[in-house]
């Protein structure tokens, strides 16, 4: 990408963007002139942006004044994660309402229509075909900010100067735009020109708290839907994205007050205008993409005002995947991660900045070439190394070979990868000792489900089984060693980096920790894998724990006469009963109505970060040991645990496209039985069917199509039951005879797998 900053360089702006010509013609006739035809040409608006040079500037004095002057400091979550430290581009701490001094509003007319009396004049104009009333309310509603704030604000003469309240008429304003696109195009014409009008307003110091409430109104406007409409767009979405951070905090706020419909719209609005940007349907549609660099940038920090939004709100208003743009996984996504890797956060535009609109696919490409890139550099540092000493190159030391006993499974793997530690970032490759055979996938994916299995078995006593919640979590016992904790990590981070799925349950905070920070501190004293969680994090791992947490907080009675507690909470450790203090001097500290909250919330950090601080901290130097990388910061916890678990989400008709046939063919009877069973069968049935041939009832990042399934005939009495090879995801199906006689033995199978049919 070549994109420039998005800030404004008016001195950069020579583009001459026409727009279609916008005429004032008769409400009342389809077409007809209402004067005489005049066209509006853009270059008058792109010559008035040119001239406000001086203007901006003193815009942007008044905002780091306002900043000064400002007394109480509320903190916002970030638009995007500070991925760099090297120039935010995300909201800081900022004031929930400026006390800066705002220059006088001018004073908004008095506009008494209605909704009903809208309507009504919708109805009227429908049904007789006179469409005055309608033009000229849309023609002088859209022609200023003055008169959008005088349609729209509930109270003309209030200030709604608060974050909580944007002061604008909301069923008004949906009832208007809802009827917009069903008016004729002349009307539609005047309101691209009021707002053309609008954008050219003489502006003198910072904006005020109207200006930001007629952003806020024109960004929702539906007509932006069509690539016509896309230079006016452009320049409104421009004028947002370089606001001051005041005033985006502010916008923020409002946003995440929309329905739900209207935000995905919204939403979907800006990512398709990125997309068309990108990869026109026409070229002659929009302007040459060299005179419109800024483009793209402006749409995705609106967005990212969104993105914000939408992190702040519990729950969120929309999934973050609805904010992927998957036309990215089309442009050279390596050439986006180095520039941002060279740049970080300055004025060089990369669609990095903003990970919340890469998809993960996206990010794992990033994540794999950077792995990659790391794999050949090493292998040819150690090749360099060799020569230089005279010594005769061996072609294993172009990858990490682990050698383990069968036996002493985590004993060998263990010391091999600590034996080993400099060689983690090359390409892993596994032997079993006493086997005869070449590792080409199989043999790496056996030793991680074996692993994986035995280090996770209760009797092992690492991780608890939290069976509530089906997921396990770190012992919280102490030991003399935490070494293995760390090997817990290290093959994470291996299987990730080797783009190897596993089947691990741990909960969404542990991969919160897990990024808390995303880059291991320099200074080893510094805490690492303490994150912010809550009673939400904790309802995951220990629901009923949380449930009786959540009763202590509604409890209507005395809370220190009832439950007679203190700030201190107790552990079984070997048969001892141990006490711990939540906070200094906590035995002595009762728990009241009015210090529960904090109680709470100490409890939930006990349990989730100190408590097995040591264990954990071992499990994210193993991790990070492996996938140190700055490709990590762009990801989310749920997106990491998507890349080491693989997606939850299965398509059995997308697998059956791409499954192979070994002594079978897909139109052979019992291949057409298979797959009308298969595809009959819950979800549940589908996921185990998935755990009984792959090892794990996920699916790889990319769908069921990068997934190498194959169903092999097994000659065998029909008496037996199916069998696979998790290594080679493959299914060993006997020749059925029938459908009813192939889900039996099916399911019986697959319901059983764990120890059992399986290689």
């Amino acid at each position: 990408m070549n994109e420039d900053n998005f800030s404004s360089h008016p001195q950069e702006e020579k583009e001459r963007e026409k727009l279609p010509p916008i005429s004032t013609t008769s409400a009342s006739g389809q077409g007809t002139d209402r004067s005489t035809k005049s066209h509006f040409t853009f270059s008058s608006f792109i010559s008035a942006i040119n001239q406000k040079k001086e203007a901006a500037s003193r815009r942007n004095l008044a905002a780091q004044l306002a900043k000064q002057n400002g007394k109480s400091v509320t903190e916002l979550p970030p638009i995007c994660p500070d991925v760099r430290q090297k120039q935010r581009l995300s909201i800081e701490t900022l004031p929930p309402e400026m006390k800066a001094p705002i220059p006088p509003e001018p004073v908004i007319p008095i506009r008494t229509k209605t909704v009903k009396e809208f309507q009504e004049d919708m109805e009227k104009a429908k049904t007789s075909g006179d469409w005055t009333y309608v033009h000229d309310f849309y023609l002088t509603t859209f022609n200023s900010f003055l008169e959008l704030n005088a349609a729209f604000k509930k109270d003309a003469s209030a200030p709604f100067n608060t974050i909580e309240d944007s002061g604008i008429n909301t069923r008004y304003l949906n009832a208007v735009y809802d009827s917009l696109l069903s008016t004729p195009p002349d009307t539609q014409k005047a309101v691209l020109k009021g707002v053309i009008n609008s954008l050219l307003r003489e502006w003198k110091g910072a904006r005020t708290k109207d200006d930001l409430r007629a952003y806020f109104t024109l960004v929702q406007n539906p007509q932006y839907t069509s690539t016509s409409t896309y230079v006016i767009f452009a320049h409104l979405l421009r004028q947002i994205a370089t606001l001051a951070e005041a005033d985006h905090h502010f916008l923020v706020y409002w946003f995440k007050k929309l329905s739900q419909r209207r935000f995905k719209q919204l939403v979907d609005r800006l990512l398709q205008f990125i997309s068309l940007r990108l990869f026109p349907a026409k070229s002659e549609e929009l302007p040459p993409i060299v005179k419109c660099t800024w483009w793209n940038p402006s749409a995705t920090k609106v967005l990212a005002l969104l993105n914000a939004a939408n992190n702040i709100s519990n729950p969120p208003i929309i999934p973050f995947t609805d904010f992927y743009n998957l036309t990215l996984d089309h442009i050279d996504i390596m050439e986006e991660y180095n520039t941002w890797h060279s740049y970080g956060n300055s004025h060089r535009f990369s669609f990095c900045q903003f990970p919340f609109i890469l998809s993960i696919a996206a990010k794992k490409t990033i994540t794999q070439r950077d792995s990659e890139q790391q794999m050949i550099s090493i292998a040819r540092q150690s090749l360099v190394d060799k020569v230089s000493r005279r010594q005769r190159p061996d072609m294993t030391l172009l990858f990490l070979n682990i050698q383990v006993q069968r036996l002493h499974l985590v004993r060998d793997s263990l010391d091999e990868l600590t034996r080993k530690r400099a060689d983690l970032k090359k390409k892993l490759k596994v032997t079993f000792v006493g086997e005869a055979g070449l590792d080409m996938g199989g043999l790496t994916k056996e030793w991680f489900l074996l692993l994986i299995r035995q280090i996770f078995h209760t009797d092992y006593g690492m991780f608890a089984y939290q069976t509530d919640s089906h997921c396990h979590w770190f012992s919280s016992l102490k030991c003399d060693n935490y070494s293995e904790f760390r090997l817990v990590g290290t093959l994470m981070g291996l299987a990730v980096y080797n783009s190897i799925t596993l089947d691990i349950r741990f909960p969404p905070c542990c991969y919160k920790k897990l990024l808390s920070p995303p880059i291991v501190p320099c200074d080893q004293s510094t805490p690492v894998g303490i994150a912010a969680v809550s009673l939400d994090d904790l309802q995951l791992v220990m629901p009923e724990l949380a449930h009786g947490l959540n009763e202590l907080l509604s409890y209507e009675g005395n809370v220190e006469e009832d439950f007679y507690s203190t700030f201190q909470v107790f552990r079984e450790e070997f048969g001892i009963i141990k006490s711990y203090n939540l906070k200094p001097g906590g035995d002595r500290i009762p728990v009241t109505n009015q210090n529960r909250k904090e109680y709470v919330q100490l409890y939930v950090d006990f349990l989730l970060n100190k408590s097995m601080y040591k264990q954990f901290a071992a499990f994210y130097y193993g991790f990070h040991s492996v996938c140190a990388s700055n490709a990590l910061m762009l990801l989310r916890p749920e997106e990491i645990e998507i890349l080491v678990c693989g997606c939850p989400e299965l398509d059995m008709h997308a697998l059956q496209k791409v499954t192979q046939y070994e002594g079978y063919t897909k139109t052979d009877p019992t291949i057409r039985y298979f797959w009308d069973v298969v595809l009959g069968f819950p979800l549940e049935l589908q996921k185990k069917l998935l755990h009984f041939t792959t090892g794990s009832d996920r699916v790889p990042v990319g769908g069921m199509v990068d997934m190498n399934f194959k169903i092999a005939k097994h000659e065998v009495s029909t008496d037996w039951l199916p069998i696979s090879h998790t290594c080679f995801n493959q299914l060993y199906l006997p020749l059925y005879k029938s459908k009813k006689e192939l889900k039996q033995k099916l399911t019986i199978a697959i319901s059983n797998a764990e120890g059992f049919g399986m290689e």
